[in-house]
């Protein structure tokens, strides 16, 4: 099975896509046409789950990039289903705990798979470069890891 993690954006939407062996199957960004183009030609493969990170709200105030990203799901939404997993359940699942940071779910993520790399030597994350990469594989890991998380809302609500 093929998990494709989403952290989504505003305008670009990172993109990783693990096998069940757990390596990187792809890492790119992309603007949200080619995403949608993208995630539209592989909603069709068997053994395919996609997962997005959503937004939990915790009272504070939302600027536009927050609305923009949260239209942008939804217009992803349209070319292929897929989980939209909290944030929060990424950092219990990774790190076992909701105050963990980006460092520290990009340092979970290194124990797992294990170094980084070089180009002479590269490793299973050597082409994950950028937070927002990162963050697309903790969603795709989580994903392939857990069958429903605590928190996590399925998209069939809409159907």
């Amino acid at each position: 099975m093929i998990t494709i993690g989403i952290d989504p954006g505003p305008n670009k939407h990172a993109i990783v896509g693990v096998d069940e062996n757990f390596d990187i199957d792809g890492a790119f960004e992309m603007e949200t046409f080619e995403a949608i183009e993208y995630l539209r030609a592989m909603r069709d493969l068997d053994d395919l789950q996609i997962a997005c990170e959503w937004f939990q709200s915790y009272g504070m105030i939302a600027g536009k990039e927050v609305f923009e990203t949260v239209f942008n799901i939804g217009r992803i939404y349209t070319a292929a289903r897929f989980r939209l997993i909290p944030r929060v359940d990424v950092k219990l699942h990774l790190c076992g705990s909701v105050r963990a940071k980006d460092a520290n779910i990009r340092q979970a993520l290194i124990d797992r798979f294990g170094p980084i790399g070089s180009k002479k030597e590269p490793g299973k994350l050597y082409r994950v470069r950028g937070s927002h990469l990162w963050a697309a594989l903790a969603v795709a890991v989580t994903a392939a890891d857990v069958a429903k998380t605590e928190h996590e809302w399925f998209c069939e609500q809409f159907e």
